[in-house]
């Protein structure tokens, strides 16, 4: 019997017009009809999300751990979140694995010239667990990054290797404070100990660098000139595809093509809004980049499945503030400034009103989970070959303390077994070996050391 039963389509596919190229979802013209379903991991790797929550939890302060307002009191997976910040995760907590106890000590200060300097060091810590070093010049020198680290193994074969995204602006030069350079406060993606990665902010910048490649300037130029759709530029070439393609890829790609005009069309309300003339809340900020924390999250979320599906890209990184933000999140009932609000002296009550703004970034995610869950990548939803890990470098946010960090891992795609568990680390554990426990479930399992890990810690 043959091992191909018919030639199956290019996966590396695009349909190309007018200075647009729109990669295509995973079709069942895809794959040889006698394999389908049956792809490993070789050819079908674990797609990485990587989110930083900036500066702490509340439920690492004394008092908050006394609450249990992150990590609920109880291990295994008879866990109750109720009184947590992450209660908006529970109906999501079969793909939810809480790892509490683990220390990010590569952020602490090393030499009393570096002590104050938290802010301007954690964030390059976070996926690099390896401690930078202090200099305001271009000497700088972190670590390779987790996601970097993924990227070169999986992330060769498609278009884009990685994608950096972040919410707050960036300083992009030169010297931030306490004598280190704003490059270690701008990204949290690294491609070697030398070489932060710069992040995108605006939507509309990620938006092209995913579908506004190829054609020549004078395309590209009038194509964004139009208040139409980038699809108008493919509609022949779509109406040809479809003619090719059998009924359930028809409603795969016709589900796939509404989701990117969606996308666009919101979007461009926001430029247009922003473009208007009226008064806006984030003076400065790009046109492309909307006022509400909310909508900018979920943009940026929509716009990673988007290239997930496509498989334009499988790795992500992904900072969602900026540890000395005074932002006010209205929409999490706190009208407190972030950074105010995060140094709370431990009193109870600005504590339980700093979880509170805690909880408000956690309750975007399940809009993540969702888009990924009914996102299906052959036969298998997207979220189930997906592994999402968010945490933070810095734990009790008030007295800048690195000890007993907020981590969990979200998604399907590190193995059968993956969530409703809520793990507590050994005293003293690194943060370093959940992160090398996590690399070696998705593929890297040759792997030996990261960052300051003495071990592995498996879940």
């Amino acid at each position: 019997m043959a091992n191909i039963i018919r030639q199956p389509m290019p996966r590396r596919t695009f349909l190309k017009g007018m200075g647009t190229m729109v990669a295509l979802p995973y079709l069942d013209a895809m794959t040889p009809a006698n394999v389908l379903g049956r792809l490993g991991h070789a050819a079908n790797p674990t797609r990485l999300l990587a989110l930083e929550m900036v500066h702490g939890a509340a439920g690492c302060a004394p008092f908050g751990l006394t609450e249990n307002l992150w990590a609920p009191p109880t291990t295994g997976r008879a866990f109750d979140l109720s009184k947590t910040s992450l209660s908006p995760l529970e109906s999501w907590r079969q793909y939810l694995t809480i790892i509490s106890n683990t220390d990010v000590r590569m952020a602490e200060a090393y030499k009393p010239e570096e002590i104050g300097g938290d802010h301007f060091r954690s964030s390059a810590v976070f996926l690099t667990q390896s401690h930078p070093t202090q200099t305001e010049g271009s000497d700088i020198f972190a670590g390779t990054s987790l996601d970097q680290l993924y990227a070169k193994r999986f992330g060769q074969a498609t278009p884009i290797p990685s994608m950096q995204l972040c919410i707050e602006p960036l300083d992009r030069a030169g010297g931030c404070a306490y004598g280190y350079s704003c490059m270690y406060t701008d990204s949290i993606s690294w491609s070697s100990p030398t070489d932060p990665l710069p992040m995108i902010r605006d939507p509309r910048v990620a938006f092209e660098q995913l579908f506004g490649a190829g054609g020549t300037p004078e395309e590209r130029a009038a194509r964004n000139k139009s208040t139409g759709s980038i699809l108008d530029w493919i509609t022949g070439r779509v109406a040809q595809l479809n003619r090719e393609l059998g009924a359930g890829d028809r409603r795969r790609m016709e589900q796939y093509l509404d989701h990117i005009r969606e996308i666009e069309r919101r979007i461009q309300q926001v430029e247009a809004r922003n473009t208007s003339g009226e008064e806006r809340e984030l003076a400065g900020a790009p046109a492309g980049v909307p006022d509400n924390f909310g909508d900018h999250v979920k943009i940026m979320f929509d716009l990673q499945v988007l290239a997930l599906q496509s498989d334009m890209t499988r790795v992500f990184s992904f900072k969602m503030g900026r540890d000395a933000s005074a932002r006010v999140y209205p929409d999490s009932g706190v009208m407190t400034g972030f950074h105010p609000a995060s140094h709370h002296g431990n009193n109870p009550a600005r504590v339980k009103e700093f979880a509170e703004i805690n909880k408000y970034h956690v309750s975007l995610l399940p809009y993540l989970l969702d888009k990924l869950k009914t996102t299906m990548d052959g036969d298998t939803p997207l979220l189930d070959r997906t592994t999402i890990i968010y945490g933070s470098p810095m734990s009790d946010s008030n007295t800048h303390n690195h000890r007993r960090c907020p981590l969990i891992v979200l998604g399907g795609g590190h193995g059968k077994d993956a969530g409703n568990q809520h793990l507590r680390a050994p005293d003293g554990t690194p943060m370093a070996n959940a992160m090398l426990s996590l690399l070696h479930k998705i593929g890297m399992d040759d792997l030996n050391t990261f960052g300051d890990s003495n071990g592995e810690f498996t879940f």
